[in-house]
């Protein structure tokens, strides 16, 4: 039996984290090239923590960016050996990370205009290394469930992605049905889809697995039966939620995403 690790405590270091990783993001929104469903400024989950995706150079190789939790650093990364190292625990608030990391950006040849405005903070950076450990802990064994889940589901399934603007982790399943809806301003149609994610809170009671279907309907999903722990959210957003609290291993959170599939993806399809 694999335990999630108690998250108690990480509220203000999650704060930090997640600045960082806006900063981050904002590097790879600016450099890594677009993609339709906004891939390109999300984090992937490593061995030793989160890493853009490449950012092209102009004379020809590629820089990305790295939040290594084992050495608490972030890191910029060329293809030709060079690094640029900046501390996690070293106190920098959001904007002050945010300065030092544009700064080495350019140094490594990166020459698009970012925005600050996602992790401009001038409150001190707070990094406890053992928040941040069992905060990595739960997250790889999130990202370990949620690619066995998207194996078994086959080519449907995106990436699995760390998406820093809401500090989650998710994996989305596409279904063939189509519904118009309109984003920033344009109107488009969109696959139907149901996600699998992780939302790590400030601490146990405030995190929670989630899985969502898109479009939501709810005269035909609101009454189902779900597996013990998991309920209906229908406030601020529409789908299911299995407290953290409430897990106790990969297997029944590899259930819970299994579960939801079987009553959610009929809907979803044309």
């Amino acid at each position: 039996m694999t335990q999630f690790p108690s998250l108690n405590g990480f509220g203000p270091t999650r704060r930090t984290l997640q600045l960082y990783a806006r900063a981050l993001s904002a590097l790879a929104r600016a450099h890594v090239p677009a993609h339709p469903q906004w891939w390109h400024i999300s984090l992937r989950v490593t061995p030793t923590g989160l890493i853009t995706g490449n950012m092209p150079l102009a004379g020809g190789g590629i820089v990305t960016g790295q939040m290594d939790f084992h050495k608490a650093q972030l890191i910029l990364k060329s293809s030709d050996d060079r690094d640029w190292v900046l501390p996690m625990d070293a106190g920098f608030s959001g904007s002050a990370m945010g300065e030092r990391l544009l700064s080495a950006a350019v140094a490594a040849g990166l020459t698009e205009q970012v925005s600050f405005d996602k992790f401009a903070s001038d409150e001190p950076g707070i990094y406890d290394p053992g928040a941040v450990g069992r905060f990595f802990v739960a997250l790889v064994r999130a990202d370990r469930v949620f690619r066995r889940h998207s194996a078994r589901l086959g080519r449907e399934t995106g990436p699995v992605n760390f998406w820093p603007h809401g500090f989650d982790l998710s994996v989305e399943w596409y279904g063939t049905r189509v519904k118009r809806s309109t984003e920033d301003g344009e109107v488009k149609d969109l696959p139907a889809q149901l996600n699998l994610g992780f939302y790590p809170g400030e601490d146990d009671d405030t995190s929670y697995f989630y899985s969502n279907p898109w479009p939501f309907d709810a005269d035909k999903l609101l009454g189902r039966e779900l597996p013990d722990g998991v309920v209906w959210h229908t406030e601020g957003w529409e789908g299911t939620m299995l407290p953290y609290t409430a897990v106790h291993d990969e297997e029944q959170l590899l259930n819970y995403a299994a579960a939801v599939h079987a009553i959610a993806s009929p809907l979803l399809r044309a």
